[in-house]
């Protein structure tokens, strides 16, 4: 049973950054309709500069992830109106070619300023563990979780209780309702963009925090957030939250009790059981559309 917990405690803790992450996904895929293939890339830009901020300009933790977030937001909002917004309308093909396109761009800049050597993060503090009855974690995981569970719930005011959050409902529930009513979907569109590409930026710089960043990570990332927004039904704010914490949970018993080697591999394996019995997810997007 201690096992058992310590398994469960492990899968919660990589759950939580894969909810993080496809949080900004369901934002931008789930909801904007836009197959974003360089969604993985933004995430790992997340890491790297977090590791320049912290190692390099000196900044702490916090003053990092704050930086972070602000250059990742800016980013996504130049990204959406200087080229997604150039194909929107026209059908997905476009978006997917300009995403990869942008995903290769991305990659190939990292590894010619960067190189492709794993870079870690400095923490908030330094390392040791807590123990939590049977349970061993450090304080590094218990800070990232923390962070990010305050960056879901920030997400979900923010499309809840605030006047954007509200324009964006109005905006991908009918845009032309929207646009006729007054709201600047354009603004609406790149503030959007702009919001999924900090969310996986500030998963990337936790996680980073935790294990390391490197160039090269951005598609597996990708490919997990596709998994997690599929299992938990597309547009669905809560759905992201628990199809991360599944895959994290059935990630490590699977790596604990199976094989180690072969863990990503439990991912595809609840996509296709998911598409079987339950194709709109586990939370329906039409209950929820954020």
């Amino acid at each position: 049973m201690d096992l058992f917990l310590q398994y469960l405690a492990n899968g919660l803790v990589i759950g939580a950054f894969y909810a993080l992450s496809a949080l900004g996904l369901t934002l931008i895929f789930g909801l904007m309709r836009v197959v974003n293939f360089a969604h993985g890339e933004f995430y790992m830009l997340g890491g790297v500069l977090g590791w320049f901020v912290t190692a390099h300009l000196g900044l702490n933790f916090f003053l990092g992830l704050a930086l972070v977030a602000a250059t990742m937001a800016t980013l996504g909002w130049l990204v959406d109106r200087f080229l997604i917004e150039r194909v929107r309308g026209q059908g997905e093909e476009p978006g997917i070619l300009l995403t990869i396109g942008l995903s290769i761009f991305l990659v190939n800049a990292t590894l010619l300023v960067v190189g492709p050597a794993p870079m870690k993060v400095a923490g908030a503090f330094a390392e040791g563990p807590v123990f939590i009855g049977p349970i061993i974690v450090t304080k590094l995981r218990l800070l990232a979780v923390a962070v990010g569970a305050a960056a879901i719930l920030a997400a979900h005011l923010l499309i809840r209780r605030t006047r954007l959050g509200r324009a964006m409902r109005a905006t991908f529930q009918d845009p032309m309702a929207a646009s006729l009513a007054g709201i600047r979907t354009k603004h609406v569109y790149a503030a959007t963009f702009a919001l999924g590409c900090t969310l996986a930026a500030l998963s990337g710089m936790l996680l980073a925090s935790v294990y390391s960043a490197q160039a090269s990570i951005g598609g597996l990332v990708s490919l997990k957030s596709f998994v997690v927004v599929i299992l938990g039904g597309m547009g669905s704010f809560a759905g992201a939250v628990a199809g991360g914490l599944l895959l994290g949970i059935a990630e490590a018993m699977w790596g604990g009790y199976v094989a180690t080697g072969m863990v990503d591999v439990i991912g595809f394996v609840l996509v296709i059981l998911i598409l079987l019995f339950r194709p709109q997810g586990i939370f329906s997007a039409r209950a929820e559309r954020a």
